[in-house]
C-alpha cells in the first residue's frame, strides 16, 4: 500500500490496489518501464519528447484542472516532465553516463508517489494538446505512466474490478451482468418500445450475417433504457440489419485509461464475437471511451485493414437522416437544450458535426457551449477517474468546475451527452453544483421525436 502521509486528492491512496513497497518499488518501476519500451513503439515518441523543452507552460491555459486549482504541479508539462526525467536519467546514453559519473539522480520513492497522484489528477482529456507549441502528447505521456504504474499494482481498484471481471469473470462484462440478465433486459426494452410507440421493435440477438454487431456500454442495460430504446427504433425504422451477440455484449474498454496490453485483449473480443456470428461491421453505442478505443485499437490489435469496421451509433444516425430513411417530429422537444461534446470523440475531430446536425434537424431551441467541438472542456470524469467514486469531491469541485460553468451558461434545461462515463459525471456535476438540468443521451430525444408507425412523415428542420 502506498505510504499513508502521501496525500492523493487531499486523502490517502486509499482508492489503489496495493503495490510493492519499500526500495524494491523504484527498481520495479524501471524494470517495467525498460520492458514496456523494448516491446513497444513508445522509445521513439519519448526519444523525441524528452529532447524537446516541454516545460514553457502554454498548456496551462487549456487544462480545466490546473484552471480549477492554480497549482503549478497541475500543468501538464510539468506532469509529463516527471517521467520524461526518469526517460532521461534511465534510458538515455547521457542520463546513464551522468548516473555513472555522478552516482545520482535515481529514481526514487518519492517520485513514484508524485507520479501516481500526478497522473490520477489528469483526466486524459488531451485538450493541452491543442496548445502545445512542440506538439507533445501529454495525454499519451499520462497514459503511459499508468500503465507503468499499473504493471507493479499502483492502479484505482474500482478500474481494476471492472476489468477482471471482463476478461476473467463469468459474465465477461464490466457491470457483471449475466446473459440470461441481458436477454431478460432486452425483452422488457422491447416491451416498453411497444407501449410507447405501438410498434413491436426487437433486439436482434445472436443474427448470423448481420450488417452491424451492436455494442453498448454495459452498464446502459441497467442505467440507459431510453438510450438503448433509441438506438434500436432508429435501426428498426430504417431497415437496418443488426444484432447483439450474447457470446459478448460489453464496449466497454477500460484498459484505454491505465494498461494497453489490457486495451489490446479486451478489444479483440470485440472482434472475436463479430466473427462469431459473421457480422461485417462493429457498432458502438453511445460511448466516448469505448468508441476510440475500438475505432483506433481494433485495426491495430485485430489484423489492421482485415479487422472489421468500427462505426459510432451517431455516425449512422446521421447517414441514415441525410439519406432520408429517418424523420424526426420538430414538435416533440420543446426544452432549451445543449450538447457536451466526450473528449474521445470530439478532441481530434471525429465526431463533432453529426450529432449538432442530427439535434438541428429535429430540435428548435438549440445552444452551444463555449468553446465547443475539438476544444470543449473535459466533463472531469475522463480517463476512467468517473468510475472512481472515492474522489468525486475532486471530480466535480476541481475537475469539473469548468463545465459546470460552461452548463450554467448556457441556460439550458437539457444537457446531451452521448457518452455513459460523461452521463455519470455531469449527473453528479449538475446535482454537486445545484444546477437545474438534465442529462439525456442523443438517442433518448431521438426516440421521443421518432414517430415509429410513420419513421419519414415529419419534414423537420434544415440543418
Amino acid at each position: 500500500m502506498l505510504p499513508p502521509a502521501k496525500k492523493a486528492f487531499h486523502q490517502p491512496y486509499s482508492f489503489f490496489i496495493e503495490g510493492p513497497v519499500g526500495e524494491e518499488r523504484p527498481r520495479r518501476f524501471l524494470e517495467i518501464f525498460a520492458a514496456i519500451l523494448k516491446h513497444s513503439n513508445y522509445r521513439f515518441l519519448l526519444d523525441i519528447y524528452s529532447r524537446l523543452a516541454a516545460k514553457c507552460g502554454r498548456c496551462s491555459v487549456m487544462c480545466p484542472v490546473y484552471e480549477a486549482t492554480g497549482d503549478p504541479k497541475d500543468v501538464p508539462c510539468h506532469r509529463s516532465e516527471l517521467l520524461l526525467r526518469v526517460y532521461r536519467r534511465h534510458f538515455s546514453l547521457g542520463g546513464m553516463l551522468y548516473g555513472k559519473v555522478f552516482g545520482s539522480g535515481f529514481l526514487t520513492d518519492a517520485e513514484i508517489d508524485a507520479m501516481a497522484e500526478a497522473f490520477y489528477r489528469c483526466t486524459a482529456c488531451r485538450r493541452c494538446n491543442l496548445e502545445c507549441p512542440m506538439g507533445i502528447d501529454h495525454g499519451l505521456i499520462t497514459r503511459l505512466g499508468r500503465y507503468i504504474l499499473s504493471e507493479m499494482g499502483i492502479v484505482p481498484k474500482a478500474l481494476v474490478v471492472a476489468v477482471r471481471e471482463q476478461l476473467q469473470g463469468p459474465t465477461r462484462n464490466t457491470s457483471a451482468i449475466p446473459e440470461r440478465a441481458l436477454v431478460d433486459s432486452c425483452e422488457f426494452l422491447e416491451e416498453e418500445i411497444r407501449d410507447a410507440k405501438g410498434v413491436d421493435v426487437k433486439f436482434p440477438l445472436n443474427v448470423a450475417d448481420a450488417e452491424y454487431i451492436f455494442f453498448a456500454p454495459v452498464s446502459d442495460y441497467l442505467m440507459e433504457a431510453d438510450t438503448l430504446m433509441g438506438n434500436a427504433a432508429v435501426l428498426h425504422a430504417a431497415g437496418v440489419s443488426w444484432t447483439v451477440g450474447t457470446g459478448y455484449f460489453d464496449a466497454i474498454n477500460y484498459g484505454l485509461f491505465y494498461n494497453d496490453h489490457l486495451l489490446g485483449r479486451i478489444a479483440r473480443q470485440l472482434v472475436e464475437e463479430a466473427r462469431r456470428l459473421r457480422s461485417r461491421k462493429i457498432l458502438i453505442g453511445e460511448c466516448g471511451h469505448a468508441s476510440r478505443a475500438a475505432k483506433i485499437f481494433v485495426p491495430n490489435f485485430c489484423g489492421g485493414e482485415q479487422a472489421p469496421p468500427v462505426v459510432n451509433c451517431l455516425e449512422l444516425a446521421w447517414k441514415l437522416i441525410e439519406e432520408g430513411r429517418l424523420k424526426l417530429n420538430p414538435q416533440a422537444i420543446s426544452q432549451r437544450v445543449t450538447y457536451h461534446d466526450p473528449c474521445n470523440i470530439a478532441r481530434n475531430g471525429w465526431i463533432v458535426d453529426p450529432p449538432r446536425r442530427i439535434i438541428k434537424s429535429f430540435i428548435r431551441n438549440f445552444v452551444e457551449m463555449s468553446p465547443r467541438g475539438v476544444q470543449n472542456y473535459c466533463c472531469g470524469g475522463g480517463g476512467g477517474t468517473v468510475s472512481v467514486d472515492e474522489i468525486r469531491k475532486f471530480r466535480t469541485g476541481v475537475g469539473g468546475k469548468r463545465k459546470a460553468e460552461q452548463l450554467r451558461a448556457t441556460g439550458a434545461e437539457i444537457v446531451i451527452a452521448p457518452c455513459a462515463n460523461c452521463k455519470k459525471q455531469l449527473r453528479e456535476i449538475i446535482q454537486d453544483h445545484g444546477l437545474a438540468m438534465e442529462v439525456k443521451g442523443l438517442h433518448d430525444l431521438i426516440f421521443t421525436a421518432l414517430d415509429l408507425k410513420n419513421p419519414g412523415s415529419y419534414p423537420g428542420i434544415d440543418p
